[in-house]
């Protein structure tokens, strides 16, 4: 097994109504229910503010927002691109596919 982190990219929701914030987490819910019963979970979390990049001892910047990880531990790296797509794909305004961009990384500790 090996360790990816699917980064996912914040999606303003500012303008959404309530009935699509709500459609939109519980689809987040249940992909990440449907993982930890596959024993695929690892952790799951959501972000909150901005992101600084810190180089040496000052703020050097702001990075883009992201909205939250995924640790997932899968069998091959084509499974956890096909975990990553599922969650891009996480319902926006109307129920349409948001087609998020999620970053995938390898783990490199077991």
């Amino acid at each position: 097994m090996t360790k990816f982190l699917l980064i996912q990219h914040h999606t303003a929701m500012g303008t959404w109504a309530p009935a699509d914030v709500q459609r939109h987490y519980d689809y987040q819910r249940d992909l990440d229910d449907e993982l930890d019963r596959a024993g695929e979970l690892v952790e799951s979390q959501g972000l909150a503010g901005d992101s600084h990049l810190v180089a040496g001892d000052g703020v050097a910047g702001v990075l883009p927002a992201l909205s939250g990880f995924r640790i997932v531990d899968v069998e091959t790296e084509d499974r956890a691109l096909r975990i990553a797509a599922r969650a891009s794909a996480a319902p926006g305004p109307g129920g349409a596919p948001l087609a998020s961009p999620i970053d995938v990384r390898r783990l490199l500790t077991p």
